[in-house]
């Protein structure tokens, strides 16, 4: 008989979540905006199907994998990391295209 005690759950939980709910919508939004503009041939009603329902699977993907970082901090840092990397891509790419 195995008498060895269960793990615990792990307490920064909560910052994983909420790390990946809150950077993980920014980061799905970030990358649809990405997609639209660097699509400009593609005629705009397939665009837009296509860029609002890329938002869900990236959402919760990037919620899932959350989980697999080693504490809520650095959940925070490399998703909030990416989401400032994205946002300043996609910011200098409107520039550029002069909308």
């Amino acid at each position: 008989m195995d008498t060895r005690k269960p793990l615990p759950i792990q307490r920064d939980w909560v910052a994983k979540s909420l790390a990946g709910t809150l950077l993980g919508f920014g980061l799905a939004l970030c990358i649809s905006g990405l997609f639209v503009r660097l699509n400009p041939g593609m005629a705009l009603p397939v665009k837009g199907q296509l860029a609002m329902w890329m938002l869900p699977p990236i959402w919760l993907g990037t919620l899932a994998g959350s989980y697999f970082f080693s504490s809520g901090l650095r959940a925070w840092l490399w998703l909030g990391g990416a989401n400032l990397l994205l946002a300043a891509v996609l910011a200098a790419i409107s520039a550029s295209s002069g909308a």
